[in-house]
């Protein structure tokens, strides 16, 4: 059994699940990261090793498959013969208005942001409780809190996420495992860069802070509650949004 720390990511082959991975690997984890190919997810695992001397395993895996996603949090306990933290980032989008959205775009949804958390942390489970400690981290959405017209599917499963955090952090607190999220607000990653600078302005102007967020905020956020400092926060849900909602 290895005596460094290991932290497995789902989703972690760009945006705020990579930089959450270079995060815990500049903290001094080993990680285990995902994604949906194989060949972009080791291409973040290069990166994270360029930047830190800590071993990477990485995997092409598609979270909304209970098998595959049970099956890489297992292969993880047992290849680094421990779980410290498991951060659930994997999410989606299939946006459409309530009276137009398809069956597939909501069990799309559904499956990959809610169910793939389910799946993931109970199989979490079983090596931090026989470890008696361990930190589940899960990335939720200020649309969980505020709604957001044309994503009824997103904004439940979010809800359902953060729902699942409070119960499951009531169920382990006394084997010493804490269950938190993170709710970002808007981020900017490759997804808003597309939505060109004018609508930047604007969602801007919807921001105390007057600027979007970066990743890095939501990963300073995720190593926190991964911490040793975060070990008396449980079931909470932490916002990072610049003040957009409060």
């Amino acid at each position: 059994m290895s005596e460094t720390r290991t932290a497995l990511v789902t989703g972690a082959s760009r945006g705020i699940g990579l930089v959450v991975a270079k995060q815990l690997a500049a903290a001094g984890y080993n990680l285990a990261i995902c994604g949906t190919t194989q060949a972009t997810i080791d291409k973040a695992a290069d990166a994270i090793r360029a930047e830190s001397n800590v071993e990477v395993l990485a995997s092409a895996v598609d979270v909304s498959d209970r098998d595959q996603i049970q099956g890489f949090v297992q292969a993880t306990a047992k290849h680094f013969g421990r779980l410290d933290v498991m951060v659930n980032n994997a999410g989606i989008t299939r946006d459409n208005l309530a009276m137009r959205m398809k069956p597939e775009e909501w069990d799309a949804v559904i499956n990959t942001n809610l169910s793939s958390v389910f799946n993931a942390m109970q199989a979490a489970l079983k090596p931090m409780m026989r470890a008696r400690g361990g930190r589940i981290i899960n990335i939720s959405s200020v649309v969980a809190g505020m709604g957001n017209p044309g994503q009824l599917n997103y904004c439940a499963s979010k809800g359902g996420v953060e729902a699942m955090t409070r119960s499951l952090a009531r169920e382990v607190g006394s084997r010493g495992i804490t269950v938190n999220a993170v709710a970002p607000g808007f981020i900017a990653t490759d997804m808003t860069a597309e939505l060109g600078d004018d609508a930047h302005a604007k969602l801007s102007e919807q921001i105390p802070l007057g600027r979007l967020g970066q990743p890095e905020d939501i990963a300073a956020a995720v190593a926190f509650l991964a911490s040793d400092a975060a070990g008396y926060i449980t079931g909470h849900v932490l916002h990072v949004n610049g003040g957009m909602y409060m």
